[in-house]
């Protein structure tokens, strides 16, 4: 049986990895090659990536998979979505990236408004109105860099980015350009309407192309550097949820997916765009994935707080690692303090312990003093977010749903997987973690034509991978905290 290889260039917002799958009849196995730190880097008082460093990264790993020799079929890399890279006309970084939680975009809403309306914007994107989507960070370049965006050639979204360092083919991969809201998911195509109203320069918008489209060879200059021959460049899904939910080992179709890590996107494949006034009410966004399918979904505030609060305690020199926090949540009081992680102070970085407590005082619940307490109530308030989210999904969508897959690094996370269960009262299945990688190469497969089609992906992944069963427990004391949170949630 001929074992087929493809390369995983996955990036996420606290960690980058390269990753080599090995396809052998019906099973996937997968090896880390190469991991290494990402996260924002402060310069001149903003928030940058510093993609080049990444790059370098990237063929680190790339080198290590040429010196085993393996046959590589093709690479593919997937990022987070809406921050972009601006190019010159040599296809060099023309200014920096910005990072999505820089400041530059407080108010932008507001600002974006009195042009747009909120119904309009939404109406022709089907996007969750957020201040970091790529539209009110180019509306920020356009006040403060205006140049430097007009001189530019071509704007990129990260992932995008990396597959044209790879290649050298500027295209936008269709799930990536869909969380920018700048793209109409119904025309299939950038949105000409609010390109033309804000007024952002046409010319830097790439050629839109479907999930699972090869790009072309590896460039000759990196096959020398890395030692890689006849490689093609996939563009798989470039956001990183699409790949993601690409991989979820779902049959059926009453089950419901979450994306669980900094962020978590808890969401249902559909054939269409869900866009009305209730969607919007409720902040759902539609995303696209592999084969044009609209990923309707609400991006929710994830781990994120709980990875704040583990450096701010860093900060102030203590250091633990999540498996002890994990413990000490599980020993903690039950439903003993609850916080709305939609509230904006959870959306900035700052001594995030601080935020909670204040949140609690003002509330008038008790004040967490103890780790295990400011975890578990982290945890607890996830949870029955989730709970929320997914009454609302079932409202808007007209869904019975049995089932949520948990996929990603957050699946390994037993505590906040049980607390999930319990709070939404359906089945949970825990895994892959690694569904991103594994989603990037079973659509690296698909686009060459090794696979036949996405079904037969997803059972690939489901005898490939363990999964995790959770059954809700307590169920009459979760509906009463539920009622308890509904209170508390502006």
């Amino acid at each position: 049986m001929t074992a087929r290889y493809y390369i995983a260039c996955d990036l996420g917002a606290e960690s980058g990895r390269v990753i080599l799958g090995k396809l052998e009849g019906a099973r996937l196995s997968l090896e880390e090659i190469h991991r290494f730190e990402n996260g924002p880097v402060h310069f001149s008082g903003s928030l940058h990536w510093d993609v080049q460093r990444l790059f370098h990264e990237l063929k680190i790993g790339l080198t290590a998979v040429g010196a085993r020799g393996v046959p590589v079929a093709s690479l593919s890399c997937d990022s987070w979505g809406v921050d972009y890279v601006l190019l010159d006309g040599n296809g060099l970084q023309a200014a920096p990236s910005y990072h999505y939680r820089d400041a530059r975009t407080d108010g932008a809403l507001e600002k974006a408004f009195s042009r747009v309306s909120a119904e309009e914007i939404f109406q022709e994107t089907g996007i969750q109105l957020m201040p970091i989507n790529t539209l009110y960070q180019i509306l920020a370049d356009l006040q403060s860099r205006p140049a430097v965006l007009e001189s530019a050639a071509r704007f990129l979204n990260i992932g995008d980015y990396f597959n044209f360092l790879c290649s050298h083919v500027a295209r936008a991969e269709e799930s990536l350009a869909s969380t920018t809201q700048l793209y109409d998911p119904r025309k299939r195509q950038w949105s000409s309407k609010l390109i033309e109203r804000f007024g952002i320069p046409r010319h830097i918008f790439p050629d839109v192309v479907s999930s699972g489209t090869v790009l072309g060879s590896l460039l000759s200059t990196l096959c020398d550097e890395t030692g890689l021959n006849g490689v093609q460049v996939v563009a798989g899904c470039s956001h990183d949820t699409g790949a993601a939910v690409a991989a979820v080992p779902a049959d059926g179709d009453d089950w419901v997916y979450l994306s669980s890590g900094t962020w978590s996107l808890l969401g249902i494949e559909r054939g269409y765009p869900i866009i009305d006034e209730k969607s919007r009410e409720y902040e759902f966004t539609n995303e696209i994935g592999y084969g044009g399918s609209i990923r309707f979904q609400k991006n929710i505030v994830g781990l994120w707080v709980l990875q704040e609060c583990r450096r701010q305690w860093a900060r102030e020199g203590k250091e633990y690692t999540y498996e002890h926090l994990m413990e000490l949540a599980e020993i903690a009081s039950p439903m003993r303090s609850l916080v709305d992680l939609a509230d904006e102070r959870f959306t900035k970085s700052d001594n995030m312990p601080a935020k909670i407590a204040s949140y609690c005082r003002e509330n008038n619940q008790p004040v967490p003093s103890e780790l295990g307490e400011f975890v578990r109530c982290i945890l607890e308030s996830l949870a029955l977010s989730y709970r929320r989210t997914l009454e609302q999904l079932e409202e808007s969508t007209g869904t019975n749903i049995m089932t949520l897959h948990i996929v990603g690094g957050g699946s390994k996370n037993r505590l906040l997987n049980q607390l999930t269960a319990n709070a939404i009262g359906r089945t949970v299945l825990a895994g892959p973690v690694e569904c991103t990688a594994i989603g990037n190469i079973l659509i690296q497969a698909l686009a060459l034509g090794h696979l036949p089609s996405l079904k037969a992906a997803r059972e690939i992944v489901r005898t490939s991978f363990p999964l995790e069963l959770y059954k809700p427990a307590d169920t009459a004391v979760w509906n009463t905290t539920a009622k308890k949170h509904q209170l508390i949630v502006h």
